[in-house]
């Protein structure tokens, strides 16, 4: 077993595939890295955000749906048009997860809008 060098920190990563690896299953990987790298203030941003973005369209999806069962069962056709909100979602999420990838494989401090200005928040200052 080898000692890490003073170069690597944290979990040994180099910190843009840290960062990449964080939106890979987010919002798990997001949590691992908010859990393991305590040094990488870059990393850390990065596993803020990809946490925060993967639980925050599980809720959108999640709300959507109920918002869309309610809605289907007093008048259908409103509740279709609604449910048709969630691919819409879905698609508008895979864009902003497929930038946020690059963008963190790349070492660039890509914010996505309000999410962005949150993790910032919670790692201070990067």
């Amino acid at each position: 077993m080898t000692e890490p060098t003073s170069s690597q920190k944290g979990t040994g990563l180099a910190p843009n595939i840290a960062s990449l690896l964080c939106y890979i299953c987010t919002p798990i990987t997001g949590i691992i890295f908010i859990l393991l790298e305590k040094e990488d203030k870059e990393v850390q941003f990065h596993a803020w955000q990809a946490t925060t973005f993967g639980l925050g369209y599980i809720a959108v999806v999640i709300s959507l749906e109920i918002f869309s069962a309610i809605l289907g069962a007093i008048v259908s056709f409103i509740g279709v048009v609604v449910g048709l909100l969630v691919p819409l979602a879905g698609l508008i999420a895979f864009i902003i997860w497929i930038i946020a990838l690059i963008k963190a494989y790349q070492g660039e401090h890509w914010k996505i809008p309000y999410i962005g200005d949150f993790a910032e928040k919670k790692v201070g200052s990067v």
